[in-house]
């Protein structure tokens, strides 16, 4: 049985799909977001509390150099398999090598419900993974599309701010440093609220993306047949890596099928703002509709379940 915030997303969904007068006011949504990235932060950096040291740097090193290395392998797939143009490809390619904070929920929540041990660097691999995957998706739009202008698009240093400065970025990291900062017990009059009620905000989030992809997938665009196709196989080929670095990398189990789940993820929250921003060519739609529509789906409801007995096999 699927753990029971992955029921509330289902029943957003279904909910959708009857096309149900249900739907979470956009403010609520935005305060539900902004709840989740802030715990999601403080979590991870109160577990790193008395517990940051030099040897993490290689285990770092190597989560960010596959965060690059995914939008350089998945370009020319998008580009002549699926056929998208140029600048759809690298988009696309931008949003899968950047990661879902959502499926890092989902995926910590069913680690902590199955007993599995995590390590207390995990929260890094959402930034170690999502900033360099956007830079270099958009690196490629700039050097492969003919008809790029200059004028159009945004400076490399403007592109860096707007992706630092993205508010789930600043809410996560800024939650990670507060964490370490004051650990558990100094920090339990703020943070306690907050992490006990982690999976109620958890849910109500996944209720709201279960009506959103049930939006991109009504009706549902049979004529981007091979972007959906692509949707589906490329988290089963990308969290088969992430577990394979993972267990080269002898991590905990828990934090193996956390980072399979990350690598198989896509982003739905920073990279289209960032790629908005910087590729005017992109449709955003596309990439809603297989990062959001597909992947996300997949994942929490199959996937992070498969990467779990993916990592148990290679351990």
């Amino acid at each position: 049985m699927p753990d029971i915030v992955v029921m509330f997303f289902i029943l957003g969904l279904v909910a959708g799909i009857l096309r149900s007068d249900l739907a979470i006011p956009k403010a609520t949504y935005d305060t539900l977001s902004l709840l989740l990235m802030l715990t999601i932060g403080l979590k991870g950096g109160m577990v790193l509390h008395g517990n940051l040291s030099w040897q993490l740097l290689p285990e770092m090193a190597s989560v960010m150099l596959l965060g690059g290395l995914i939008p350089l392998t998945l370009y020319p797939i998008l580009k002549y398999v699926v056929r998208l143009s140029v600048a759809n490809s690298a988009s696309i390619a931008a949003h899968y090598g950047s990661v879902s904070a959502g499926t890092f929920a989902v995926a910590l929540a069913y680690a902590e419900s199955a007993k599995l041990e995590v390590g207390a660097e995990v929260t890094l691999y959402l930034v170690m993974l999502e900033l360099p995957a956007i830079i270099v998706g958009l690196m490629l739009y700039r050097k492969l599309d003919k008809q790029h202008s200059q004028s159009n698009t945004l400076s490399l240093k403007a592109l860096w701010h707007e992706t630092l400065t993205n508010k789930s970025v600043i809410l996560l990291v800024g939650g990670v440093i507060i964490g370490m900062m004051y650990g558990t017990q100094q920090g339990s009059q703020v943070t306690s609220l907050l992490t006990s009620s982690f999976k109620v905000v958890l849910a109500l989030f996944l209720l709201e993306m279960g009506l959103v992809a049930a939006q991109t997938l009504r009706p549902f665009p049979w004529q981007h047949w091979r972007l959906a196709a692509f949707a589906i196989i490329t988290p089963l080929f990308l969290g088969t890596i992430g577990v394979a670095v993972g267990t080269l990398l002898k991590l905990e189990l828990g934090s193996v099928v956390i980072l399979g789940s990350l690598v198989a993820s896509a982003s739905y929250i920073a990279a289209p703002a960032a790629i908005k921003a910087a590729v005017p060519k992109a449709d955003i739609g596309l990439a809603m509709l297989s990062s959001l529509g597909v992947t996300f789906p997949f994942n929490v409801i199959v996937g992070i379940g498969l990467y779990h007995k993916l990592a148990l096999a290679m351990h």
